[in-house]
Formats: C-alpha cells, sequence, structure tokens
C-alpha cells in the first residue's frame, strides 16, 4: 500500500508540504473490521440526520442501495462488489479541503479540478465524488454543478477531514460525537451548496477507521465505501504511471481511489484519459458505487 492516498477536485500552486498534505488527503488503511464481511442488503429505513436530499435529480438512484449494519449494529464497509463476474469499476474521487485550509485557498492554492470533471463528462464515466463539507463551502459552484449532474453522485467524505482513528498519518483526532456531528455538517454543506444527487455513502478520512469508529456512526445509517485499488495519483508527477498502477490492479467490481485535487494530484486528468480506454477496450463498464452496492 502506498503511504498516502489524498482525494480532492482541486488545481493550482503546488502544496508546501508534502508530507503533511499527503496525510490530510488521508491514506489506505487495512481493513479488518468485524463490520467488513457485512452483506448488502435493501435501503436502510429511514435518512440520516443532514442525509442526502429526498429527490436527487435523474442519475442518482432515488433508494440508493446501502449495507445492512454489521455485527453490534456497525457501520458496514463496502470495499468491492460481490458479484465479481462483471466487468464494471468504479472510479471515486475523493474533493478534499480540510477545516483550516481557507487561508491557503485565499492566496491562490487550488483544492479543485474543474478539468477533470469536464473529462470525465466528455468520456461519460459515471464517477462517485467523495466530497468534504469544506470543498463544498469552498466551491459552491462547482458542488451544485456535480451534484446536479446525473454523471455523478455525491457521497460523504467528513466536513473536516479529520481522523476518526488515532493515529492517522498525523491527522487531528475527532471524538465519536464529534465524529457523528461531522458527518452531518458535511450532508448540511452538500445541501446548502444545492447539491442533490447525494448518497448515503461515507469514505473514512485517511482510510482509517476501527470498530470504535464504525460505532459512532452507526445513527447515520451510511455505508462506510473503501477501496481495492490505490491509483498513486497523490503528488505523482507521470500521468502514465499512475495509469499502469490502476490498470494493474483494476479487476471486475473494483473500487478505485483518486484524487480531485490540482494541487496534490495533477497528472489524475492525464492518467484518467489514458486509464478509460483500456479499461474499455478490456471489457469494462464504468459504473457508479451505488451500481457495485446494488449487486
Amino acid at each position: 500500500m502506498l503511504g498516502a492516498v489524498l482525494a480532492g477536485c482541486g488545481g493550482g500552486a503546488g502544496a508546501p508540504d508534502a508530507g503533511r498534505d499527503a496525510a490530510r488527503m488521508g491514506t489506505p488503511a487495512a481493513p479488518g473490521s468485524a463490520a467488513a464481511s457485512a452483506t448488502a442488503s435493501a435501503p436502510a429505513a429511514g435518512s440520516p440526520a443532514g442525509s442526502p436530499a429526498a429527490a436527487p435529480q435523474a442519475g442518482a438512484p432515488a433508494k440508493p442501495p446501502t449495507m445492512a449494519p454489521g455485527p453490534g449494529g456497525l457501520t458496514p464497509v463496502f470495499e468491492r462488489a460481490k458479484q465479481q463476474t462483471d466487468k464494471t469499476v468504479a472510479l471515486t474521487f475523493d474533493a478534499d479541503m480540510t477545516s483550516d485550509q481557507g487561508p491557503r485557498a485565499e492566496g491562490g492554492e487550488h483544492f479543485d479540478n474543474p478539468a477533470l470533471i469536464s473529462t470525465l463528462r466528455t468520456l461519460k464515466v459515471p464517477s462517485t465524488i467523495f466530497m468534504t463539507g469544506r470543498w463544498a463551502e469552498e466551491y459552491p459552484d462547482q458542488a451544485k454543478s456535480i451534484g446536479t449532474d446525473p454523471n455523478f453522485e455525491i457521497a460523504n467524505h467528513s466536513y473536516s477531514h479529520h481522523a476518526f482513528k488515532s493515529p492517522c498519518y498525523g491527522l487531528p483526532a475527532l471524538d465519536a460525537a464529534a465524529a457523528r456531528a461531522d458527518v452531518d455538517r458535511a450532508f448540511a454543506a452538500f445541501r446548502q451548496a444545492g447539491a442533490v444527487n447525494t448518497v448515503p455513502y461515507f469514505r473514512f478520512p485517511g482510510g482509517c477507521y476501527d470498530d470504535q469508529a464504525l460505532r459512532a456512526l452507526s445513527t447515520a445509517k451510511v455505508t462506510a465505501v473503501q477501496w481495492d485499488v490505490v491509483s498513486g495519483d497523490a503528488f505523482a508527477k507521470d500521468p502514465a504511471a499512475v495509469a499502469e498502477q490502476v490498470l494493474a490492479g483494476v479487476k471486475p467490481g473494483s473500487v478505485v481511489v483518486m484524487h480531485c485535487t490540482r494541487s496534490a494530484a495533477p497528472v489524475t486528468e492525464e492518467a484518467v484519459q489514458q486509464i478509460v480506454p483500456e479499461l474499455r477496450k478490456r471489457g469494462y463498464r464504468f459504473v457508479k458505487v451505488s451500481e457495485l452496492i446494488g449487486k
């Protein structure tokens, strides 16, 4: 596994501290929670507080599939489709921004990546964007554009991008109550921006979680979504190397973690231009996470 996985739809000046930002943008954590074995089920009854809007536009499932709670009611964790014969793959992009990065954005650093979103639209690649609430506040027009486009669905990546388990690559840690409130605050930020194609899925900052974190989110009625393919696009300089890593790892039902932040993942858009036609040549069909969970 790579030492850092970052996410975001950003662009602009390079990050001044790559080590610090790699931690803030996220790092893959090994699964192993009891909830990882939970099986897919019908959507959970009810909606979490601050949950997605009730009337998504075309392209977002009216009732996105979720997974049954794990042992003891723990939040379930999804990593790869159980149906592993269909050649489907989900490209996911984390739109990261921490709660304290406003001054950097004001100084000209870009945490968005409009060119990547444009390329996904041009190539007609359905995608799931795991967005932080802080990102939606910084780029409300883009959050609304993504969240009203049937090509995309927006999932929750927390509000602050603080850790839900400690240690987690130097990220500030939240206690259980703060973690639960952080999820609600992110959903509220999506609604405030006008994003309606939101789904009850959550990705832990840094990919770090344990049973305590899963228990803290149990009342949110979300499915935690990890991945089985790390793209390696964090601070990468060679799009061909990123593409090669993804192409080597994809299997039927895979979830690929990539990033939508130009400042910290500057070659992702170029890598996607190589990845998409090659996977299609191999017979793969691109889907949103909601379609994989539904299998």
